[in-house]
């Protein structure tokens, strides 16, 4: 069983050994501390578990078997900001815990998590105290040996991590008062980055071969490797089920695909297309949470938005039914064989201003016929599908144009801009439609079981009519779009 807690901490180290043997400055009186208490000391021994390469210490994650302490176990420690981290804890064993492993797996792959190094900890600990005598913070005197393979090193840092709920504010206050006294915030982000640095560890680059600066080649590895990293970095985030974790992992498999099929003249198909049908099943596992997600909060708001005096019969009760039969869904991928060996073709070595712009033109024309295309066919069920394959026409353009956006600048990045626009008013659409299905859906619900269907019939015509009112508004919004398009080309 996993705990999870937000770890919000600082570390300091002393500029000088004169300084060390101070030792920390009394607290009292900084911010809202009224006292300081003694803990004790506890000697703490840490095991660092990472892979051959080090691929967790090179993303910031630690993993680390500890014992001694009133929270001996398995900890995994996750990034989330500079100076916040998310703990997740599990029981002491001999082995790395199964509620661990998997939030590491988009990391380690088929790679052995192995011990690395161990650090062994004489921890002295106060806690800082309000005039209540509420917990703020723990302050811990740290003086660590770091053992690995025949390097060792050792050195003496102080940590403040806040107790939940505490301004934050409060360790500027400490870190003021530590500067006058001779410390200073530690230069490294963990124990186990220090240990690293000391004993001539560095996390390797995972990046893999590049290709020449200012190429088209450079700018679209430096795109895939940044969606590669989010990717990856949101895989622990799903299996949590964090807030929005989804739809950032599903976005990123969305611009992965379509760099892959843009700039197909530049990376070899026959690579990028057996991984693009891992992301498309990626991405379809996704959707079935996040789809759901959508509709759900849309038919919501919908409701709210309704007197109640049309809200007739149990629809908030029929719609909590409705949501929990739907729910399902799975993820897994691979990508890491592709960025570090990149398959880079003739044209990726020219120059990134000559080749990038007719491949994000080509994607916006693309478009155009989409939208021109769908708005020909009159109103009803096929231009709606029309509609919808057009908005996926909108996404690869907008993609395309914030890959090529660190070469090519501001007419990339507006253009972008301008084609989000127009995605964002198709995928309004598009959920109008879907919400009518849906909507449809519980109206037969609610009279199969004696229900009144009107409030969802009210809801439906509304729908109706926000779909048309989209309809109207997309060949202006399209026209600002194509002008931009136009300025790319120069």
């Amino acid at each position: 069983m996993a705990d999870t807690k937000r770890e919000i901490e600082r570390k300091f180290e002393f500029s000088t050994a004169e300084r060390a043997r101070r030792g920390v400055p009394d607290l009292t009186g900084t911010a809202a501390v009224a006292a300081v208490t003694d803990q004790g000391t506890v000697d703490l021994d840490a095991v660092y578990y990472d892979t051959h390469d080090q691929r967790l210490a090179a993303d910031g994650l630690t993993l680390r078997r500890r014992t001694g302490g009133k929270d001996a176990g398995w900890h995994l420690k996750l990034p989330v900001s500079p100076g916040v981290r998310d703990e997740i804890t599990a029981a002491l064993s001999d082995t790395v815990p199964r509620s661990l492993a998997v939030l590491l797996r988009s990391r380690i792959r088929d790679s052995a998590l192995e011990p690395q190094v161990r650090l062994l900890s004489s921890r002295r600990v106060s806690h800082l105290l309000d005039a209540d005598g509420t917990l703020l913070a723990e302050l811990s005197t740290d003086a660590v040996r770091a053992e690995r393979a025949d390097a060792t090193a050792a050195w003496t840092e102080v940590e403040v991590e806040l107790a939940d709920g505490v301004d934050p504010a409060l360790l500027d206050a400490v870190e003021k008062k530590f500067r006058k006294a001779g410390l200073r915030v530690s230069a490294a982000p963990s124990k186990l980055a220090r240990a690293l640095a000391e004993t001539t560890g560095e996390p390797p680059d995972r990046n893999g071969a590049a290709a020449p600066d200012g190429t088209a080649g450079a700018c679209v590895l430096g795109y895939l490797r940044e969606q590669r990293d989010t990717l990856i970095a949101q895989d622990p985030a799903v299996r949590r089920g964090l807030p929005d974790s989804v739809h950032q992992m599903r976005v990123a498999t969305r611009r992965l695909r379509s760099a892959f099929k843009t700039y197909r003249r530049l990376l070899d198909p026959a690579v990028t297309g057996p991984v693009g049908e891992e992301l498309r099943w990626l991405a379809a596992e996704l959707g079935v949470d996040r789809d759901q997600e959508v509709l759900l909060e849309r038919i919501q708001t919908r409701l709210g938005e309704l007197p109640v005096t049309l809200q007739l019969g149990p629809v908030r009760g029929r719609l909590k039914t409705w949501n929990t039969a739907r729910r399902t869904g799975s993820r897994r991928t691979v990508l890491a064989a592709l960025l570090a060996d990149p398959p880079l073709r003739k044209a990726a070595g020219r120059s990134a201003r000559t080749a990038l712009p007719a491949a994000v033109i080509h994607d916006c024309e693309r478009l155009a016929g989409r939208i021109e295309g769908a708005l020909a066919i009159d109103p009803g069920q096929a231009r709606d599908l029309a509609l919808h394959e057009a908005r996926k026409a909108a996404k690869r353009a907008r993609y395309a144009a914030d890959a090529a956006a660190p070469a090519l600048g501001k007419p990339a990045r507006r253009l972008a801009k301008k084609v989000k626009a127009v995605q964002s008013l198709l995928g309004d659409h598009q959920d109008s439609v879907v919400a009518r299905a849906a909507l449809r859906a519980l109206a037969v619900q609610a009279a199969g079981a004696g229900e009144s269907a009107f409030t969802w019939g009210v809801l439906f015509a509304r729908e109706e009519a926000l779909s048309d009112r989209r309809e109207r508004e997309l060949p202006e919004m399209w026209a600002g779009t194509a002008a931009r398009a136009a300025a790319l080309r120069g």
